[in-house]
């Protein structure tokens, strides 16, 4: 029973055995069969391999040829056909960068006309001013036409005397209680009214007076101007300027161009540059 038990058991083993070795045999055929087609595809690629490098010998070959023929027919080298083309692209590109640059100056100039308008206006609104207008004559009212004799005076030696220190004229008419200044020079005339105005005050009217009159009048605008430059220039931002210019520039206090106070309008200009800088 035993024997015949092993037997069997030896029996399911070995077809057990021969099933695998079977199984083995059916996979390398398979494997052989697999590595059979990768020979031939691998003989297939290198096949194709030299025959494309075969068609890029002979596509190099054509090119040259075509090249040599290009050249023969043009009658210039691949060199000169290059330098040529580069040349070309150099002038075509110039052209264009030209074409931009004018396009963009162009555009700048009108963004900037734009652009100092609109700061120009914005500078001149800030800093408006009232307009101040002046002609060559002044106009002073006399308490009565009395005063008109007593400026006049014996002969009218009083107002030869004060048109004598003052360089001006004065008119006097038939206008009630009035008399006229005239001048081109604002300073004289400016000079000439106050003066005038303080021996009216005064009511002591004589050659020796208006001359001491005249000369305290003088000495005050003097010292005005002087303060009038010094305030301006302050204002302005240069408070460093010479005596000499700061007389000047309060002159400007006293003259008129257009209707309009040339101080004032030095200062609203100062103000705009400023303003623009």
């Amino acid at each position: 029973r035993i024997r015949s038990a092993f037997e069997k058991d030896t029996e399911e083993k070995r077809d057990e055995l021969h099933q695998l070795s079977k199984k083995l045999i059916e996979r390398e055929e398979v494997l052989d069969h697999r590595l059979e087609e990768l020979e031939q595809r691998n003989k297939k690629i290198s096949t194709e391999e030299q025959k494309l490098e075969k068609d890029k010998e002979i596509t190099k070959d054509l090119q040259i040829k075509w090249r040599e023929e290009l050249e023969r027919v043009a009658g210039i080298s691949t060199e000169e056909a290059k330098r040529s083309l580069l040349e070309s692209i150099k002038k075509e590109a110039r052209n264009e960068a030209a074409q931009i640059i004018q396009q963009v100056e162009k555009e700048a100039r009108e963004t900037a006309n734009k652009k100092a308008r609109t700061i120009l206006a914005i500078a001149i609104q800030r800093c408006a001013v009232d307009e101040a207008t002046d002609t060559v004559i002044s106009t002073l009212t006399l308490p009565n036409d009395e005063m008109k004799g007593r400026v006049i005076g014996r002969e009218g030696r009083n107002i030869r005397t004060f048109e004598a220190l003052t360089g001006v004229d004065l008119i006097v008419d038939d206008t009630p209680e009035t008399v006229v200044i005239s001048c081109f020079d604002p300073i004289r005339r400016k000079i000439a009214e106050v003066s005038l105005e303080r021996l009216i005050a005064d009511s002591r009217i004589h050659p020796a007076r208006i001359e001491e009159i005249v000369e305290k009048t003088k000495s005050d605008i003097e010292e005005i101007t002087q303060e009038e430059g010094q305030r301006t220039a302050f204002d302005i931002g240069i408070p460093d300027l010479s005596s000499e210019l700061t007389n000047l520039l309060g002159k400007l206090k006293y003259r008129t161009s257009y209707g309009q106070n040339v101080l004032q309008h030095s200062k609203e200009v100062a103000y705009i540059a400023s303003i623009i800088a």
